[in-house]
């Protein structure tokens, strides 16, 4: 559930990393996965994009869909139009009938509000004004709803605006006031406009910024496919965290983002440093640790209902074990 710099890439068009199978034998004996990303596509999904190249050389094929929101995407898991999601829609899942869970953290939060100083100078100048989020049921809107609870402010309206590099564009060009952005995102307008904004503070925030999610009869029938591509997401993390240039060299080999905004490209190395250093890529998943945290931060922020939440309700840690256990 960390997300970060978005270069604005078309929605709704299929990204296909599977590429032709040579045969019909081959294809019989190759997994499919249908992903569904409800975001754009930027530099915080190098670590998902390697993996699935990995993956792919291992007979497992993943189809990665970027739609125009996690909204959509959890709803394509929901109605069997994909298999696997991308986000923390943890209030969305809870409200279904549809036995879905999550599997696997593929980041952890860090992201900074971020306002204009002439308008906001501390959070209670925040009560009763607009923000703009991510997406609804998404770790911003999380993060946002909580800082009002702990600072006793109620926001005004509430606009969702996908893609970090979107509304960091907004707020440099003066048409929002207020947001969170991901680490490169923040650096950026800092950068550029370094005595017109200043950061909120958040305190120590520990949960999911993006995890994966999918019906449990899709886990159940295609276990070793899954597994397979949670190996190789394990390793990718694993490598950045070792050494974050790593990521540099992997893109280039693998042709990835060519299309990527030349501003972004100087971002790609700090911002992994910065998550490297903040443990944003988990060395093991996750697993229970996470969906712990996932509960009590979602569950104070008020996206998730309800009290004695369990972790089974929300986890399956089957697939994860089985990645685990294969990984040196």
């Amino acid at each position: 559930m960390v997300a970060i710099a978005k270069s604005v890439v078309s929605l709704l068009i299929l990204v296909t990393f599977a590429g032709a199978l040579a045969g019909g034998a081959e294809a019989q004996g190759r997994t499919k996965i249908r992903y569904a990303l409800g975001d754009v596509i930027s530099i915080d999904e190098l670590p998902l994009l390697i993996a699935v190249e990995r993956a792919k050389a291992r007979g497992v094929d993943v189809e990665v869909t970027a739609f125009k929101s996690e909204e959509v995407a959890t709803q394509a898991v929901i109605n069997g139009q994909a298999d696997v999601g991308h986000g923390t829609p943890y209030g969305a899942l809870q409200r279904v009938n549809v036995p879905i869970r999550f599997f696997y953290q593929l980041s952890a939060l860090l992201f900074f509000p971020v306002v204009n100083k002439d308008s906001y100078k501390s959070w209670k100048d925040r009560d009763g004004q607009e923000s703009a989020l991510q997406g609804r049921g998404s770790g911003t809107e999380a993060i946002m709803l909580l800082a009002a609870k702990q600072h006793g402010i109620k926001y005004g309206n509430l606009s969702y605006v996908p893609g970090s590099q979107v509304r960091a564009l907004a707020l440099l060009k003066g048409n929002i006031k207020a947001t969170i952005l991901d680490a490169p995102n923040k650096n950026r307008v800092m950068k550029e406009a370094p005595d017109k904004f200043i950061i909120l503070p958040l305190g120590n925030v520990k949960a999911s910024d993006e995890a994966l999610f999918a019906t449990k009869e899709f886990l159940d029938k295609n276990q070793a496919g899954v597994a397979i591509f949670l190996e190789e997401l394990i390793k990718v993390n694993r490598a950045i965290n070792a050494n974050p240039k790593w990521v540099l060299e992997e893109r280039k080999k693998l042709g990835l983002l060519k299309e990527l905004p030349a501003k972004m490209e100087d971002e790609i190395l700090p911002f992994f440093q910065e998550a490297s250093q903040n443990g944003v890529f988990p060395n093991d998943g996750g697993g229970e640790s996470a969906a712990k945290n996932d509960l009590e931060f979602y569950g104070l922020s008020g996206a998730l209902k309800g009290e004695n939440l369990k972790v089974d309700d929300f986890w399956h840690f089957a697939p994860l074990k089985a990645a685990l256990a294969h990984v040196k």
